[in-house]
């Protein structure tokens, strides 16, 4: 049996941005996928906490130190620049392997900077 669970997580960003003329996704900067550990073109979860929208979509990278979260097409629609996002995605685990599994999570501030990285509950360098 396989059991779904959070495999990465960026906490409390803020958008910066809604291009409905674009072909689909959200935008993030390369550097907040990486410390999250979200791949490149990997389903999301996007939770609007502003106006309580959900949507799933696909991660696309952006330009590195640009700080972006953009929702791009039909997206778009679900949230406004500055309203406030947590991404998740999430893995297919064994029992055995969700022993050793622990979550990677990054928090941001107002101003997009990460201001905490942790793997389960031990907190991570921010660098």
């Amino acid at each position: 049996m396989l059991l779904e669970v959070l495999k990465s997580k960026i906490h409390r960003a803020r958008l910066t941005c809604c291009d409905v003329d674009y072909e689909g996704s959200l935008e993030i900067d390369i550097e907040y996928l990486e410390k999250s550990g979200i791949l490149p073109y990997e389903k999301i979860l996007v939770v609007n906490a502003t106006n309580g929208q959900r949507l799933e979509t696909y991660a696309i990278p952006g330009k590195r130190g640009s700080g972006v979260f953009c929702l791009n097409g039909a997206a778009a629609h679900r949230g406004n620049p500055g309203d406030v996002v947590t991404i998740m995605c999430f893995a297919q685990f064994s029992p055995e392997e969700l022993a050793e599994h622990l979550p990677t999570v990054i928090v941001l501030n107002e101003k997009n900077e990460i201001v905490a990285r942790r793997k389960g509950r031990t907190e991570l360098p921010l660098n």
